[in-house]
């Protein structure tokens, strides 16, 4: 005879219920699945075991709840060990399904261990948490129905696996709609196997539950359901807050490199045509020739300067010129290789580095391109201008070391630009037959720099016109080299400046200028001291930050300091230069055009540059005694400077008579020989303060700037 049963009933809602926690753990999960994914190993495993627990736990919450649905005519409890052990099988199971979603691929070996070994657990906590029922007579279980309920377990965990892996390659808003869709299916196979084990299980007529004193009731399964939420919700929120920290991160990270990238670019690359600079050209060089050297190959260095650039620079305006300059880099780079490299180096010099499978013929059918290209007229608004160029042309390693193909490339050009212009030129020893002098001239330069006690500031001092009262001083670098002697200015600016070394030395000069300064104020003596720029250090993207790092290091007044920069030098680039002005003014240091009349500028260049002081050169103070026409130019640049609030400095004064001539014109500062020549620091210190007074604290104080 058959043994009845009881017949089980379940309440819609609460199946309901359980579903949707199932659901909810299951999007949970998704989301987890891509934090555990992170490049942080410990916070990967935080992520990962955290998410074990709070997903474990709604996995096993949905299938308590699941119980609850059932309805049946005796009071159910579970035992507490048991219970624990259902909980422990559902937060291991979680875990094997987070790891195995962090990995980088799901191969068919991951798929179908993860499958069975994710499906065993499931069916472990289910059949330990009914287990946890004890039953008097036992539950009879239907085979088919457990086989069932296992197949469910393992294909919803196929599923799962599938599920973590494909929405990895969704993005979006698009990702956000699966990963919800996901979840209902994935709640939908979670509850699925639960409600396929419960029909396996037979309750006979007359069972009693011997734990029902322990875990149960309607309130525990509520408190239970709440308690699991809460728990999933927070996990939910923490994963959404770590996931915007984490977007705020990339887009900070993104930014940073972006930050990192435009500051190569300014410290690598020409901000007019957007070459590579000297810098970069010299690092690739280096490099090229490691090549050669490793390979046994030729390179060659070509030296390309445009003939008749500066007229039309003159003549049609800066703006126009930066259109030729930028329409020259174009078509330099149209004819270079894509192993080459081709730089701006100077104002309208550029240089080329050829390498890989070349001879001295294939050199020079480039060189000859080069030339085609550049010869092409240009156009640009009403004005059309046809340049041309000449190029010199150092071959490695035939013409000399690393440090030895600019110099030679250069001296090959100047004998291309001697023979007319349009032309190549190979280097022979014969061009440059003072280019070893300068190569040993910028090893000692890199020295002096490095040791000091070599270089030393001399200052020159101005005066007021009209009185004897020094109004500032110009400082003048000096080398005092040990076996040479005092080399020139005249002789090492100009190696600095091939070699690479102005900025360094334009640095220098700041620094031991403001240090200075600040032995002069422990004195008693308060001293404008004006520094000449160079084009090179108006170029420096850092020359503000330098000038005002040295100003506060060493605790000077920035309206101490005067940057002279000469008229050819400020108008070369205008826009630059404007930017430069702009920017050093804002820190308080003054500013003066050096050499006023000697270049081209207009009086609209020359309000925008905001200066405060005009320096008219020597060449036309040395005519003022002999010359109407030198006499009526000062006249005219000092009526303009003033009229524009400007002061006036006359330098290279040597008589009387050009003083007298120059105080009569109203000129407002003068320098030169008739008061004094450039003299060390100690020197014009005593000088200051002697000067026509006697050397008293009350002179000291008298010393003033205008």
């Amino acid at each position: 005879m058959d043994t009845p049963f009881i017949d089980v009933s379940y309440a819609p809602w609460v199946v309901v219920v359980s579903y949707l926690i199932a659901s909810f753990a299951s999007y949970v999960a998704l989301d987890l699945a891509k934090r555990v994914r992170v490049q942080d190993r410990l916070l990967s495993i935080g992520w990962w075991a955290g998410g074990s627990l709070a997903l474990g736990t709604g996995i096993w919450s949905m299938h308590f709840v699941g119980m609850l649905a059932m309805s049946l005519p005796f009071a159910v409890g579970y035992g507490y060990v048991v219970t624990a052990l259902s909980w422990v099988a559902a937060v291991v199971v979680s875990a094997i399904a987070l790891y195995v979603a962090s990995r980088n691929r799901l191969t068919t070996a991951r798929l179908v261990g993860g499958s069975i070994t994710m499906g065993a657990g499931i069916c472990a906590m289910h059949y330990t948490g009914m287990a946890a029922m004890d039953m008097v007579p036992g539950i009879r279980w239907s085979t088919p129905w457990v086989l069932a309920s296992v197949a469910v377990a393992v294909g919803a965990s196929a599923v799962a696996l599938l599920i973590f892996f494909w929405l990895r390659r969704q993005t979006g808003w698009a990702a956000r709609r699966w990963e919800l869709v996901a979840a209902l299916v994935l709640g939908a196979g979670i509850s699925g196997m639960h409600y396929t084990g419960m029909a396996a299980a037979s309750f006979p007529l007359g069972s009693l539950c011997l734990s029902e004193n322990e875990l149960g009731g309607d309130g525990l399964g509520l408190l239970v359901s709440v308690a699991t939420v809460v728990l999933l919700t927070m996990t939910m929120l923490t994963s959404v807050i770590d996931a915007r920290m984490q977007s705020k991160a990339e887009v900070l990270a993104a930014s940073l490199q972006k930050a990192n990238t435009e500051l190569q670019q300014l410290a690598f690359r020409d901000a007019l045509t957007g070459l590579p600079n000297r810098l970069l050209f010299d690092d690739r060089v280096a490099l090229a020739v490691e090549r050669s050297v490793r390979d046994g190959t030729l390179l060659a260095v070509l030296f390309v300067d445009l003939d008749g650039f500066k007229p039309v620079n003159d003549s049609f305006g800066h703006g126009f010129g930066d259109m030729v300059l930028r329409e020259m880099a174009q078509r330099l780079a149209s004819v270079a290789r894509t192993t080459d490299t081709v730089a701006r180096v100077g104002g309208d010099e550029f240089v080329l580095l050829l390498e890989g499978g070349l001879d001295t013929t294939a050199t020079a059918q480039i060189a000859q391109r080069v030339i085609d290209a550049l010869t092409q007229p240009v156009t640009g608004g009403e004005h059309e201008v046809r340049l041309s160029c000449s190029i010199g042309i150092a071959m490695y390693p035939s013409d000399g070391a690393r440090d030895q193909l600019m110099a030679n490339a250069d001296a090959a050009m100047y004998a291309a630009k001697r023979g007319g212009g349009t032309a190549y030129a190979f280097f022979e020893p014969h061009m440059n037959a003072g280019i070893r002098e300068q190569i040993e001239l910028q090893h000692d330069l890199r020295r002096a720099l490095e040791n000091g006690g070599e270089l030393a500031l001399h200052y020159q001092p101005k005066v007021g016109a009209g009185g004897s009262l020094i109004t500032g001083v110009e400082a003048l670098l000096r080398w005092n080299h040990p076996e040479r002697g005092m080399v020139s200015p005249a002789v090492f600016i100009p190696v600095a400046e091939r070699f690479g070394l102005i900025n360094r030395l334009g640095n220098w000069v700041i620094e031991e200028g403001c240090q200075q300064m600040r032995a002069w104020m422990a004195q008693g003596l308060r001293i404008r001291v004006a520094i000449n720029l160079s084009v090179h250090q108006l170029r420096q993207d850092d020359l503000v930050q330098r000038v005002e790092l040295a100003l506060q290091r060493h605790a000077v007044d920035p309206a101490l300091l005067i940057f002279e920069i000469t008229e050819s030098v400020a108008m070369e680039d205008a826009e630059g230069t404007f930017k430069a002005f702009e920017n050093l003014g804002r820190i308080g240091v003054k500013l003066s055009i050096d050499d006023f009349g000697t270049g081209y500028s207009s009086l609209s260049y020359l309000r925008r540059l905001h200066v405060s002081q005009l320096k008219i050169d020597q060449s036309f103070v040395q005519d003022l005694e002999t010359s109407s026409d030198a006499r009526a130019i000062v006249e005219a640049v000092v009526q303009l400077a003033h009229a524009l609030g400007l002061s006036v400095v006359a330098e290279g004064v040597e008589t009387a008579a050009q003083r007298d001539v120059l105080t009569a014109l109203h000129c407002d500062e003068l320098q030169g020989y008739l008061f004094a020549k450039a003299m060390p620091a100690s020197m014009m210190a005593d000088w200051a303060v002697n000067i026509g007074r006697p050397a008293d604290l009350a002179f000291k104080e008298s010393v003033y700037l205008n």
